[in-house]
């Protein structure tokens, strides 16, 4: 049993050496220009979304479940568009949530809110009423909200999303450098095995350096 294991761990890892290899730019990945920093010694995966989009809301299920499967140097980050003004709200109720420890409860359901319930969350108003529903207490999300910390996450956010050459979602990026091609002609399940060939692409360039 223990061979067999020991066999299938390293056919898998050959397998995507090989897909690695045979990424090509413009096909299979564009190049964030420039490059963007981030954490030494780890592999970054951001996703770009937004509660808004039905695209990642279809996405978020597949995606969190893809998520737990990645290795210990790989590190998975989200950050919201904001496309449109009406997009800000939401991207403020991402930042609200992270900051108060409520995203593994709240984040499926503010998708489930605005796709499946019809629920506004497009402005402020909107945003703290769902929250207070949802048994957060008034006073304490509506500070976190318009807290000067949430505010600098969603400008910085904003700016993100211009540095990496983002015009639609959900788009993911790898190690600040390849960024998942505007029109990716496959499903979800080819999108995350490109994915995981572009994060062994990525291992494989740090461990040249």
């Amino acid at each position: 049993m223990l061979k067999s294991r020991i066999l299938l761990a390293i056919t898998t890892l050959l397998l995507a050496f090989s897909a690695s290899a045979q990424l090509k730019e413009g096909r299979d990945y564009d190049l964030v220009n420039p490059v963007q920093a981030t954490e030494k010694g780890k592999i970054e995966v951001i996703e770009f979304f937004s509660y808004m989009c039905p695209h990642c809301d279809h996405f978020d299920p597949v995606l969190s479940k893809w998520q737990k499967t990645l290795a210990k140097d790989v590190v998975f980050r989200r950050v919201p568009v904001v496309f449109r003004p009406q997009w800000e709200a939401t991207a403020k109720l991402y930042y609200a949530l992270e900051a108060m420890n409520e995203l593994d409860k709240l984040h499926p359901a503010a998708f489930s809110a605005i796709h499946r319930e019809n629920t506004d969350l497009m402005n402020d108003a909107g945003v703290i009423n769902w929250a207070v529903k949802k048994g957060l207490d008034k006073k304490k999300f509506s500070d976190t909200f318009n807290s000067f910390a949430v505010q600098s996450k969603t400008t910085g956010s904003k700016q993100k999303q211009g540095a990496y050459g983002i015009n639609g979602v959900p788009m993911l990026v790898v190690a600040g450098k390849y960024r998942s091609p505007d029109n990716f002609p496959g499903g979800q399940d080819e999108l995350l095995k490109l994915v995981d060939s572009l994060i062994v692409k990525a291992r494989a360039e740090q461990g040249k350096r």
